[in-house]
Parts: C-alpha cells; sequence; structure tokens
C-alpha cells in the first residue's frame, strides 16, 4: 500500500447541513471537529507506507476512526459501518453523505501498520500537542494517578491446569506442523489423555492423588522434550512457538530428582515442583500457554491474570480533565516503582505537574523525595501505615521511639543506649539500614 496524502480537510457543504439540521443543539463529534479540527494529517503517517503500489485509504482519518471505535467500544465491522451510516461520524471524518467507506478489515491492517512501525503513540502524543496549542493543558498545574488492573485475554487457570494446557497446546501445534513425526514419536494414549478439552479432563481430589496426575503429566512432557531434542529430530522443531513454551512451563513446574543414594538402581523421577525446590515468582511464571507474556498478579483482595495500566489525569478547576500519560506494567510490579520513570517521561513531553496527587500505594520516602529534588513536583497522598508487628503489639517500640542521629550513624533506644553497628543494606531492591543494639541492652 503507497500513500498519497491529500491536502483537503474540510467538512463538505451537505454534510455540515445534514448534521447541524439532525443535531439542533449540536454533538459532541461537532464540537470535536470545530474545536480541535481533523487533529491529524496524512504525513505524520507516511513513514509506515510505501512509496509505490495501491493508494491507502486516508490515515488521518483511520487514526480518528481507532479513538472513536475504542471510545465506544466497537468491532472493526460495526466501525466500518459506523463511517457509511452515521452522520455525526462522517461529519467529524469530513466525508460526503455518499462516502461508501471501506472494508473492515482496513482497521486491523492499520493498527498493525501502527505496531510496526512502533508509532503506536503518535495518535495519543499528536492529540495531546494540540490540546497543549489549544490551551487546554495548565503548565505546571495538578495532576492525579491512579491505576487499574486490565485482564488478559486468557482464560485463568492454576499451575496444573496450566501444565495440562500447555502440553495440549504443544500436541496440537506438532500435529500441525509435523504430522507424522508427532505420529512415530509419541504414546498412543495421549489422543484420549490430551485430545479432548480441558474442561473433560479428570484432575483427582486428595493431594497424594493429586500429585501423582501431576507427576504423569510432567512425565508426558518430559519425554515429548526428550524426542524433540533427540539427534534425529529436526531441528526446527525445537523452535515451534508452543514446544518453546512447553519447556519454559515444565522448568517452572517440574524438577528432575535423583536416585536417593548414589550407585542406586532407582531412576530419574519426573516431580511437581514445590516450595522446597523453590516456585518462579509470579513476575515469570507462565500464566497461560496462548500468552505467555501475562502473569498472575494480586493486589489486596483482588487477582488477576494480565498488566497494570497507570493513568494520569489533569484535575485542575479551570480546565477540562484530560489523560496526559499512560503507562502499562507487567504485574507484579508494586505501583511506588512506576513515579520515577512516570515523572521522566512527563519531563520529556514539557507535563510535569506542580502537585502530583496519589493513593498510598505510589507513597513511600525514596519517591517523595526523589519527585521534588529531581522533578520540582511536590508528591501528595496518604502515607501507609506501619504494618510491623512492634505497631499492632502494645508495649512493642516501633521506630518513632528511637533518635537516630544520621551524621553520626547512630541510634539511641527509648532507654538512652546507643546502637552498636549501622550498615545499609537492601531489601527487595530497596535500601534500608540495618542497626544492631548490644545483646546486653536488648
Amino acid at each position: 500500500m503507497s500513500l498519497h496524502p491529500k491536502p483537503d480537510f474540510g467538512v463538505p457543504h451537505e454534510t455540515a447541513a445534514v448534521a447541524r439540521a439532525a443535531f439542533p443543539r449540536g454533538h459532541a463529534y461537532l464540537r470535536l471537529r470545530d474545536a480541535l479540527g481533523p487533529i491529524y494529517t496524512d504525513i505524520q503517517f507516511a513513514g509506515l507506507f510505501a512509496r509505490v503500489g495501491q493508494p491507502a485509504a486516508c490515515p488521518w482519518r483511520l487514526a480518528l476512526i481507532t479513538l472513536l471505535q475504542f471510545s465506544e467500544n466497537l468491532s472493526d465491522r460495526r466501525a466500518a459501518d459506523a463511517v457509511r451510516a452515521r452522520i455525526d461520524w462522517k461529519y467529524l471524518l469530513g466525508l460526503d453523505l455518499t462516502d461508501p467507506g471501506f472494508d473492515a478489515s482496513v482497521l486491523s491492517e492499520f493498527r498493525s501498520r501502527l505496531v510496526a512501525g512502533e508509532a503506536e503513540a503518535l495518535l495519543f502524543d499528536t492529540l495531546l500537542t494540540l490540546c497543549r496549542e489549544r490551551g487546554l493543558l495548565a503548565k505546571r498545574g495538578r495532576q492525579r494517578t491512579d491505576a487499574t488492573h486490565v485482564l488478559g485475554a486468557v482464560r485463568s487457570l492454576n499451575r496444573l491446569g496450566c501444565a495440562i494446557e500447555t502440553l495440549r497446546a504443544a500436541l496440537s501445534a506438532l500435529a500441525a506442523a509435523a504430522p507424522d513425526w508427532l505420529r512415530a514419536h509419541t504414546d498412543p494414549s495421549w489422543i484420549e489423555r490430551y485430545g479432548r478439552s480441558i474442561d473433560d479432563f479428570h484432575i483427582p481430589q486428595g493431594e497424594t492423588a493429586r500429585r501423582a496426575c501431576a507427576e504423569a503429566i510432567g512425565d508426558d512432557g518430559h519425554r515429548l522434550l526428550a524426542a524433540v531434542d533427540a539427534k534425529a529430530a529436526p531441528g526446527w522443531l525445537r523452535n515451534v512457538p508452543a514446544m518453546v513454551v512447553l519447556r519454559r512451563v515444565w522448568l517452572q513446574n517440574f524438577h528432575v530428582a535423583e536416585p536417593p543414594t548414589e550407585g542406586s538402581q532407582g531412576d530419574r523421577r519426573i516431580r511437581w515442583r514445590t516450595e522446597a525446590e523453590g516456585i518462579p515468582a509470579a513476575l515469570v511464571m507462565v500464566a497461560s500457554p496462548y500468552d505467555p507474556d501475562v502473569y498472575y498478579a494480586k493486589k489486596r483482595a483482588t487477582t488477576w491474570i494480565g498488566d497494570t495500566v497507570h493513568l494520569t489525569e489533569t484535575c485542575d478547576d479551570a480546565q477540562p480533565p484530560l489523560i496526559v500519560h499512560v503507562a502499562t506494567t507487567a504485574d507484579p510490579i508494586v505501583d511506588w516503582a512506576v513515579l520515577d520513570p512516570l515523572h521522566a517521561a512527563l519531563a520529556t513531553k514539557g507535563l510535569l505537574p506542580a502537585r502530583h496527587l496519589v493513593d498510598a500505594a505510589y507513597i513511600d520516602a525514596d519517591g517523595l523525595v526523589a519527585a521534588a529534588r529531581d522533578h520540582d513536583v511536590v508528591l501528595i497522598g496518604p502515607v501507609s501505615k506501619d504494618n510491623q508487628w512492634q505497631a499492632r503489639t502494645e508495649g512493642a517500640f516501633t521506630i518513632e521511639a528511637f533518635h537516630l542521629d544520621w551524621d553520626r550513624k547512630i541510634a539511641t533506644c527509648p532507654a538512652g543506649h546507643d546502637s552498636r553497628s549501622w550498615h545499609p543494606n537492601y531489601n527487595l531492591g530497596r535500601t534500608v539500614i540495618r542497626i544492631r543494639f548490644a545483646a546486653q541492652h536488648c
């Protein structure tokens, strides 16, 4: 597809007349077009298209349609129908009343071009720039940030369910890619065991029976991996995406148990991985074989599989609220870890606030200091309560009961005794101070 930029962005006279007659009291899309114009231009998207070839649909219109589609939660087909049928859309897009529109597949192709050209942020950044030019963004105003979860388009499975479904997916992929090889290197019983949906898979009750079932599944997967890794097997089988995921899931959920004693006759066995052998952190644990980049997450009482999106919005009294930054993180990443890169991104855009409102999950001592020191931003929000056992135990001493001399690096306890040592340390990636007192004083 090639791009032939068109300079005419005006609204056709007949379209404008019909739209005004249909909406005598005005309409949000009509006001948007009148206030901001077409928003985008074809030349902004020139790098996404070839110089020669079949002419592409106007990318500035496709960009605007993408925003409308998202705001109204429309499928591609319904969005394409809206372009043909709705006068408010035609006015915003500057289309003739008789314009026939386009096939729905054009929208997905346009999104693919944006992703391939790493231009996903172009739509958002262009709109922000235009809002700033129109005076809709106050300089060094007030903003707020909050987070919500983004659900992965996958089924929620426990570890055993994920292992079963991963092996099913691998066998299905090999059946399509190398049916003859698979037929010669698999156990005939696997067809009955893994050929049906996981809903029909019988997982026994009881810890012992479930572990035995898990280890039987682990052995089947291990045998399949061994067959694929054999020298006689075609090398490309190892790179089948479903096999790559299978290897990753098996490493995370199973381990090979050696014979109990050296020289014994026992064979190595595939064992279900428990806390004793080490279960990988949720940040790397595969939750679904069909989307290995979504992970388990939990925030307070809410659990999900997916990501977290952090939305930053202006909240100045004299201006409309506008989203100025969107950050998506793979879970589980704590909210306070997002603030520094968030402020850096806002600084790059020239959109740093003077006051930044957040909830307790974003507040920590380092963040309060860094925001003021590095970006001249006052971070405002509730400080988390002290959840240490000392704060919940009557008669126990909390940190407030100690005097800290930061220059001399000495702490004094409530009884008046000085500390014996003061050492910087790290806990979960954060700097902490470990202070010790003499045993005879405690």
